[in-house]
């Protein structure tokens, strides 16, 4: 009887872990195999009879580690704009809009996602174009005296990725505001707190868990973007993703591609670990001070 129990549980759960094993930890095995093989010739492109390190000492060269910096603060920034995007309208759709049109609301901010990550990158070409309409805007309007000059630039790679991922900081902030919930920010105003004090004390703090979501899905998958900076970047957007995809399709060298993607990912990793020990370390700092300020005002 208790068997059975075990396999009807795992009947119930087979797609989740069938999903872990076959689209996450067998692809990531095989890229970490991979790595350790070499490139025998020309015409092969891919051998692993002798393994080595090699290709992981190969794959941090200059080039890597600079391209890798300049993805880091790109990504970075990119996910700090989201967020400072992302707040004030995700707090205006929980806390200030009619419900009756916040599905409506909702339902845009996921509009982008019906159409292909690729063509949405291809149409900012079009846009940032130098004889473009929006290059014609800003002529017409004084607010530039030539051509708009930021396609191909890292100003256009970082406008690229905000655009592409800012819906995945929306969400998880929305739905993290609206739990917050109206009865607690009324208990607040009861007790005499403005908005701006509900907002920093109640609402803001609340909403913790949804910006750490946030940041995760924006900044992890913006660090292996390699889409937007091929299509705005040019040259002088280079990002890491496409160093690795180019080792994959034109260079024809999986182990050194798959050596520098598993340097991507344990770099990605470190990064995410440094910036959450930073984040406990600064709530633990606010939550001491607000201690002592309850215990000075009980004093």
């Amino acid at each position: 009887m208790a068997r059975r129990k075990v396999n009807g549980y795992a009947a119930i759960g087979f797609p989740t872990w069938a999903y872990v094993v076959f689209f996450f930890i067998v692809p990531l095995a095989l890229v970490l195999w991979y790595s350790f093989g070499y490139k025998p010739d020309l015409f092969t492109a891919h051998a692993n009879d002798i393994l080595s390190f090699d290709r992981y000492a190969e794959a941090l060269d200059a080039t890597f580690v600079g391209t890798f910096w300049n993805t880091l603060r790109i990504g970075v920034i990119g996910t700090l704009l989201c967020l400072i995007i992302a707040l004030p309208f995700a707090y205006w759709l929980a806390v200030k809009m009619n419900p009756k049109w916040r599905p409506l609301a909702l339902a845009l901010v996921l509009v982008p996602f019906w159409t292909n990550f690729l063509v949405r990158t291809l149409g900012w070409q079009i846009v940032l174009s130098p004889r473009g309409f929006l290059s014609d805007a800003l002529q017409n309007l004084g607010i530039i005296h030539g051509r708009l000059d930021i396609l191909y630039t890292q100003s256009a790679v970082q406008l690229g990725v905000v655009y592409n991922y800012l819906p995945l900081m929306i969400l998880p902030l929305y739905v993290a505001i609206d739990r917050a919930g109206r009865p607690l920010r009324e208990a607040s105003a009861d007790l005499g707190a403005n908005r701006w004090k509900t907002l920093f004390t109640v609402t803001l703090p609340l909403a913790v868990p949804g910006i750490a979501s946030g940041c995760l899905l924006v900044f992890i998958p913006l660090m292996g973007d390699y889409i937007t900076a091929s299509v705005l970047g040019g040259a002088q957007g280079n990002m890491i993703g496409q160093l690795v995809a180019s080792q994959f399709n034109t260079a024809q060298n999986w182990a050194l591609g798959s050596a520098m993607a598993v340097l991507l990912m344990v770099f990605t990793a470190a990064a995410v670990i440094v910036f959450g020990a930073a984040g406990l370390i600064i709530r633990s700092l606010v939550r001491r001070s607000r201690r002592v300020q309850l215990q000075g005002g009980a004093a």
